[in-house]
């Protein structure tokens, strides 16, 4: 996929820090239970953590459970990119900016209860929260 912002890794590393740079750059997770998004509950957007696209609406955004905040559907189906993922031995489907290519996370098909069925399981640290005034 073409994305709209391309940048070198030694750039991304040095504009993400570590720790930001592993997620968002190499499919690292952070620990559930720590991000500071999880428990964020204002009305806001949800951004890439690497290059500010909008990402989520804070309406979408439920209570899974699993320890990382969990939306049911993206602001737009264009905004998302999933990828098949079977890095665990397992498959998954891997859900990426789709303006600069980072990681968020995985989408799961286990959001009972939502309008999609759907879960975004994404790491806190791929996302920034714009809140609405």
């Amino acid at each position: 996929m073409d994305y709209k912002v391309e940048k070198s890794d030694s750039e991304w590393r040095e504009e993400l820090g570590a720790e930001k740079f592993a997620v968002l750059r190499t499919a690292a997770t952070e620990r559930a239970w720590t991000g500071e998004l999880l428990d964020e509950s204002r009305a806001g957007v949800y951004t890439c953590g690497a290059c500010s696209a909008e990402l989520f609406k804070s309406g979408t955004k439920f209570d899974s459970n699993c320890g990382w905040p969990s939306f049911y559907e993206s602001v737009r189906p264009e905004a998302v990119e999933l990828i098949e993922d079977r890095s665990l031995g397992t498959v998954r489907t891997e859900v990426r900016c789709a303006n600069c290519g980072s990681h968020l996370g995985h989408v799961f098909d286990d959001g009972f209860g939502t309008p999609t069925g759907d879960r975004y399981c994404m790491n806190s640290i791929s996302l920034n929260f714009k809140p609405v005034d």
